[in-house]
């Protein structure tokens, strides 16, 4: 970040020296910044552009480096030395490394046989696929053609896999013959068997042997073992990258779909690259030598983002499983075993292993750890000096923000800012983020909606299926015309931090008064009875009260005496308005497939409303618990 302070500083004669001036310029004048970032990156293009782009107030439609060519394989591929491109464990101990170049020449391997197999640009290829090297080499063979990949973790069910990827037909998918969590295996060839039944594209399923199972295909319809697909004799010196315009689809992801089929999101080659590298690079501080780990599944975008970290040289560390087997300890053993520098999970995850007495710093080395990423929901002031108590005392902990919709950040780490409890460091250089009032007017210091009023490179290309971008624009663009409102509730603070509330969708409003969500659950969850919460507004009596739903600790059981403590601490550090009305337990908590809490769904159950689709859930058994409770029908 310093170096590129300079290079603004020195390239481009701008009076910038530091954060708060890069940013503004970033903001200011959007194509310098981006083109800037370009050359600082090495991004590699087969051609220029006529402009950095035509219109940036123009949202939806802004067009980025219209008359560029690229490959975003090509990007992720430039590195061919002996240095380690990917470590992967396995929570079954299995292990695997491989280097830059046999990444290239394996990569090399299955995109021609993916072209023998008339895969071309344009077409889509579908990963059912766990957190391994092969499914990073099917991505990058994929996006080398100019083909469009998309991913869904093995742990999906059939319906969860058929509402995805039978929208966007891909003519070849990537599966496994099954997978290990929580020291199980689970076989993943029936449920692969029914996906070809029911979705017709599907010309062929190559079969990565990952348990070790030397599965026997012959039962299966249109199944090859990528063993006997591959081309062995293609080598990367004869590989053709397909050449292609800066916004040619390279992903398709998926929202959350729990209110209905899960819209399918295209994301530009050009777009998501740069933005992942200036997140990496700047943002994150990673430079060639570094290992970075996410714990995320395919399902997420944190695997996409993960994955750019290539284009910068790193090490990235792949783990598929269930990150508390055998003990809540195993990722951190995972970060001493490959000397991890840069490590990134969720926020429940770090309040779960403070819940479960994990002190890394008492009984890990950690000697590379320089930073820790958290996503997925609002890290809370405690989990922060958790981190610093307990983890590491040399530390950035970057709380990072954004989404599926935008594959990347709006607010996120800085490894030259000061890093205050409870807050995202900054708003992402290029992304002029604003807090509206309900009169659409921006406010700092005080809550409101999340808003970009800028474009931004990565923004979606559309949706799948909606050729005049109408279910686009009504997703961001309907509340405030020419502005992306995100859906979150934040607040913008004096010295440039951003506070998450929760999604705004999701917003109490009890009295009239609006309530993130997170706001109460930073105070529940510091009890240590408590193991996580979710809150959710219940109609009554003409009004909206506050309904909160805990789930345990082992050992602890919800009564009156600990009603009240929960009342006493929400109402003493928030406000009386954030007390819960009714306080219950439960035995699980609805999450989905990317292990967010739903609570939409929740709160559709509480009022005797359908759940839309309950495929999108990871456990939606969970759900009965909040049905038709005896207590919610009185004062």
């Amino acid at each position: 970040m310093s170096r590129f302070i300079r290079f603004v500083g020195r390239q481009l004669d701008e009076t910038v020296d530091d954060y708060e001036s890069l940013y503004q310029f970033s903001i200011r004048k959007p194509a310098v910044f981006w083109e800037a970032l370009w050359e600082f990156c090495g991004i590699r293009s087969s051609s220029g552009w006529d402009d950095v782009v035509d219109d940036v107030t123009r949202m939806p439609g802004a067009k980025w480096f219209p008359g560029s060519k690229l490959n975003f394989a090509q990007n992720l591929l430039r590195h061919g030395d002996e240095r380690t491109a990917i470590e992967f464990a396995g929570e079954d101990g299995a292990r695997k490394s491989v280097t830059y170049a046999e990444l290239r020449e394996t990569v090399a391997q299955l995109a021609a046989a993916m072209r023998a197999a008339g895969v071309k640009s344009g077409d889509r290829v579908g990963g059912f696929m766990p957190n391994c090297p092969e499914t990073i080499v099917a991505m990058l063979a994929t996006t080398s053609i100019g083909a469009i990949w998309s991913s869904c973790s093995p742990d999906f069910g059939v319906n969860g896999v058929v509402d995805r990827f039978g929208q966007i037909q891909p003519k070849l998918i990537l599966c496994v013959d099954g997978y290990h969590y929580g020291g199980k295996r689970f076989d993943s060839l029936g449920k692969v068997a029914e996906v070809l039944d029911r979705i017709d594209s599907i010309e062929q399923a190559v079969v990565v042997d990952f348990t070790g199972s030397e599965p026997d295909l012959s039962g299966l319809d249109r199944a090859v073992a990528w063993s006997d697909f591959v081309d062995r004799e293609a080598t990367f010196a004869a590989m053709r990258f397909e050449q292609l315009p800066f916004d040619h689809p390279v992903y398709v992801l998926y929202s959350s779909g729990t209110t209905g089929v899960p819209k399918c999101i295209v994301h530009g080659a050009g777009g998501t690259l740069i933005q992942h590298l200036k997140e990496l690079v700047l943002h994150t501080d990673l430079k060639r030598e570094d290992r970075i780990f996410y714990f995320t599944t395919c399902g997420w975008m944190m695997w996409n983002w993960l994955v750019s970290a290539l284009a910068v040289g790193s090490t990235v560390v792949l783990f598929d499983g269930n990150p508390f087997h055998p003990g809540p300890e195993a990722l951190f053993d995972l970060a001493d075993e490959f000397d991890v520098n840069v490590f990134g999970t969720s926020a429940k995850y770090i309040s779960a292993i403070e819940k479960a007495g994990v002190k890394p710093r008492q009984t890990h080395r950690l000697e590379g750890l320089r930073t820790i990423l958290s996503t997925g929901s609002p890290l809370l002031p405690e989990s922060y000096d958790y981190c610093y108590r307990d983890i590491k005392d040399r530390l950035c902990v970057s709380s990072i923000s954004g989404g599926t919709d935008i594959i990347s950040c709006f607010a996120l780490g800085n490894p030259v800012l000061p890093v205050h409890r409870g807050e995202l460091q900054c708003r992402g250089l290029g992304m002029k983020v604003e807090i509206l009032d309900p009169e659409n007017e921006p406010v700092v210091g005080e809550t409101g909606e999340l808003a970009c009023t800028q474009a931004f490179p990565s923004m979606p290309v559309g949706f799948w299926n909606d050729p005049d971008g109408e279910k686009y624009r009504a997703a961001y663009f309907d509340h405030k015309p020419g502005t992306w409102c995100h859906g979150d509730y934040a607040q913008l603070t004096r010295h440039g931090g951003v506070i998450i509330f929760g999604r705004s969708d999701a917003v109490l409003n009890p009295g009239g008064v609006r309530i993130g969500t997170a706001e109460i659950y930073r105070q529940v969850e510091r009890l240590p009875e408590v193991l996580e919460s979710i809150a959710i507004g219940q109609d009554w009596d003409g009004d909206v009260r506050v309904v909160l739903f805990v789930r345990m600790q082992e050992g602890h059981a919800l009564d009156d005496a600990l009603r009240d403590r929960i009342r006493k601490t929400v109402r003493e550090n928030a406000t009386p308005r954030h007390v819960p009305a009714k306080i219950l337990a439960v035995a699980d908590i609805p999450r989905t497939i990317s292990g967010k809490i739903t609570e939409l769904a929740v709160r559709d159950v509480v009022h005797g409303r359908p759940v839309k689709n309950t495929d999108a859930l990871a456990n939606p058994e969970a759900l009965a618990e909040f049905a038709d409770r005896p207590e919610l029908a009185t004062d």
